[in-house]
């Protein structure tokens, strides 16, 4: 299946799987049908495994960045250690890592150390996968510097491979670009008629997601087999930008901006595991991470229908009592403010 974007062809191969994808992906540039937004952009073509295989990388190197590659699209191997629902890696940065609009990962290993608002102080690349396993994973992180760490971090910076440090230009594709304004408030029942008609068929109905012989294939996009209420795609418009540059799979940008917001809310109301960072109080800890996060979530804010507020529960998932060690570390706390 080939599908032309109007500056990118994605050749999809393999076994597809919406919003937890587990499938191969060439992508390539078209210079001359880029749009001209993307004239003074950075433009980069990640390499693919194949490409690996061919580099004289040390065969050492080699063996690691595969293993980062492994973890990356069945981080389900984790389960139970760092991971605890039905997340991988590859859930929301689909095609490895490589697909832009789909936050492709190589442009973390290009910007980073980096200032982030999100924890307020500078953070580098295994801080920021390590935010990944706390929120979007659920889970507590591998442990900086250990196997896993590196391998993931070493394939991050593998599919950055001739991207610049630091570019002067703005990443072509980076992050989950949310779709324009709607026209309408995005709207809970509006969401939930789209929802039904557009996304249940691989997430279900309830949202619980799609299983073959106990193991996902479809991830739940909420309850307790998804992310928690700290994940960046709790966020109303990082999911309607995830939802609209690329679902349903395999039909990117098919759905109107009004479908994509409306779906984006309808989901993000819904519950799903506490954020790692609650204080015991949803109320006041939706007021201490509002500035930095959740005045862009529905977190601690009441449903209309229903009158629940959104996160007040205890709830911390298949995870229980664990606390991620990375939530709340201080750094850099000996420099002079100037």
């Amino acid at each position: 299946m080939t599908i032309c974007r109007r500056s990118l062809v994605i050749t999809l191969t393999g076994c597809s799987l919406a919003f937890g994808t587990v499938y191969t992906a060439t992508v390539f540039a078209q210079p001359e049908e880029r749009p001209d937004a993307a004239l003074n952009m950075l433009v980069h073509e990640p390499p693919t495994m194949e490409d690996l295989e061919n580099s004289e990388l040390h065969p050492e190197l080699k063996k690691v960045i595969r293993y980062g590659h492994d973890l990356f699209t069945n981080t389900q191997q984790l389960r139970g250690e760092n991971v605890f629902n039905d997340m991988n890696c590859s859930s929301c940065h689909l095609g490895e890592g490589r697909v832009p609009f789909s936050a492709p990962v190589w442009a973390a290993a290009i910007t980073l150390p980096d200032f982030r608002g999100k924890n307020q102080h500078v953070n580098n690349l295994e801080e920021r996968i390590a935010g990944c396993f706390a929120y979007s994973m659920n889970g507590a992180p591998p442990e900086y510097g250990s196997d896993e760490m590196l391998a993931l971090s070493a394939y991050h910076q593998w599919l950055a491979t001739g991207a610049p440090m630091y570019p002067d230009k703005p990443i072509y594709g980076r992050g989950f670009p949310a779709p324009d304004e709607p026209a309408e408030e995005p709207d809970y029942a509006r969401g939930e008629a789209a929802y039904q008609e557009n996304c249940s068929i691989c997430h279900q109905k309830d949202g619980s997601g799609h299983y073959e012989n106990g193991e996902y294939v479809f991830p739940a996009p909420w309850g307790d087999g998804s992310n928690n209420w700290g994940a960046g795609i709790a966020r109303v418009e990082t999911m309607a930008g995830f939802i609209y540059q690329n679902m349903p799979l395999g039909q990117p940008r098919s759905l109107s901006d009004q479908d994509a917001w409306d779906i984006a809310y309808y989901i993000n109301s819904q519950e799903r595991p506490q954020d790692p960072r609650y204080t015991g109080d949803v109320a006041e800890t939706a007021e201490r991470f509002g500035p930095t996060f959740h005045n862009r979530s529905l977190y601690g804010q009441t449903r209309e229908h229903d009158g629940h507020v959104l996160g007040d529960h205890d709830n911390f998932g298949e995870k229980g009592d664990l606390k991620p060690w990375n939530v709340g570390m201080p750094r850099f706390e000996n420099l002079s403010e100037e």
